[in-house]
């Protein structure tokens, strides 16, 4: 039987994870989530996990008792995470938002299995550090961003030696047609407004100031190893088109589907093969029309940072990445303003430059642990500069 964890298996990864899984064909060895705590002990229930994990300490007394005379084992914290991560399983959902994903996924490689990687932050903050590992232990890491997932899917059976770019697409979210002066005052409440995707809170205001979009960026680069100048960002308002991939003879092979995560999901879950997966199957005469645009980075200027991380490599994409989240922060709290996120990003980006970020630098662990807990701290401080 297929041993499967999932972590962050109460977000809408997680959740669109579990909703492909049939409770009697595998068995669950650990579950992670949030502050749901009653979602998470009814899955780990429904599914009869080894463990469930919350990653707030101060959410134990309530797993424990949500779990009560199921037999079920119930953790909190971060390590806690952390070593059910390191309980043998065969596939992996890294799912968890932010770095605080990125030392699950290396301890779950370590059991040479396969880790569906949607935590994107992981490739950002450690990339070469990351597919080292899966090198190490045998392990296959496949992505489950909608984004790479396509990409991924449309390089089999190619040379990779022909492909001339590569093409992710974004939506533009919900400010692609605001005028720039109307988005100093964008609300955390209109950010979430995705107009295609059902994604969590972070993530959507992520893809609303194109820092989803600038992740991505870095991820593909980190993932597929191709050079920077060669991966490309256009606007795509209908999300049909996912990526395409661009080869030396002038095609474009794309790859389309319905905006619906449990795709990519699927795929990751079932390869090398295919199985049904119950997504929109594409009516595409009811679609008629595709639509492309340049992405403005003036107004968005995420992408321009991303950029300049990926020439920078070494530490600097720990440094973007925990600065982005501080940034986040602030923003959800109303404590700064939608375009304030890259101001904050790029000034922390400033400060922290030097032999931190240079291009040489070690890519160990702790150095990359260090790089993000300092990164945080300057960027609190510009943070708490520009509040309001």
């Amino acid at each position: 039987m297929r041993r499967i964890s999932v972590f962050g298996a109460t977000g809408s990864i997680g959740q669109n994870t579990l909703d492909l899984l049939n409770p009697g064909e595998i068995e669950i060895i650990a579950l992670s989530g949030g502050r749901q705590v009653d979602l998470l002990a009814a899955d780990a229930r429904r599914f009869g996990a080894q463990v469930a994990v919350t990653c707030y300490p101060d959410c134990y007394d309530a797993l424990k008792q949500a779990l009560a005379g199921s037999g079920i084992e119930a953790a909190a914290g971060p390590d806690a995470v952390v070593e059910a991560a390191d309980r043998p399983a065969d596939w992996v959902m890294s799912a968890i938002v932010g770095a605080a994903g990125l030392v699950p996924g290396l301890r779950a490689l370590r059991h040479g299995g396969t880790l569906a990687l949607a935590n994107k932050e992981s490739l950002v903050t450690a990339g070469e550090l990351l597919m080292s590992e899966a090198q190490r232990h045998g392990a296959t890491i496949l992505p489950v961003d909608s984004e790479h997932s396509a990409v991924f899917q449309t390089l089999t059976g190619e040379d990779r030696a022909a492909v001339e770019r590569v093409i992710i697409t974004a939506s533009g979210g919900p400010f692609r047609d605001w005028p720039l002066e109307r988005l100093a005052g964008a609300t955390p409440q209109q950010a979430v407004a995705h107009p295609n995707w059902s994604m969590g809170q972070r993530i959507s205001i992520d893809s609303a100031s194109m820092f989803n979009k600038a992740l991505e960026l870095i991820e593909a680069r980190e993932f597929f190893g191709f050079p920077s100048e060669r991966i490309e960002v256009i606007v795509h308002p209908q999300s049909i088109i996912h990526a395409m991939v661009g080869f030396s003879d002038g095609g474009i092979i794309a790859h389309l589907g319905p905006a619906d995560m449990r795709h990519a999901i699927g795929y990751a879950l079932n390869w090398p093969g295919r199985a049904h997966v119950p997504v929109e199957r594409l009516d595409l005469a009811r679609l008629a029309n595709l639509s492309f645009q340049a992405p403005d980075e003036t107004r968005f200027p995420a992408l321009r940072l991303a950029r300049e991380v990926m020439a920078a490599r070494g530490l600097s994409g720990a440094v973007f990445n925990a600065a982005k989240e501080v940034a986040l922060d602030h923003f959800i709290g109303r404590q700064i303003g939608f375009l304030d996120m890259a101001a904050v990003v790029e000034e922390t980006m400033v400060r922290v430059s030097g032999d931190l970020c240079r291009k040489d630098a070690a890519l160990d662990l702790e150095d990359i642990l260090n790089a993000d807990h300092l990164a945080r701290q300057k960027a609190e401080e510009v943070a708490r500069l520009r509040s309001r």
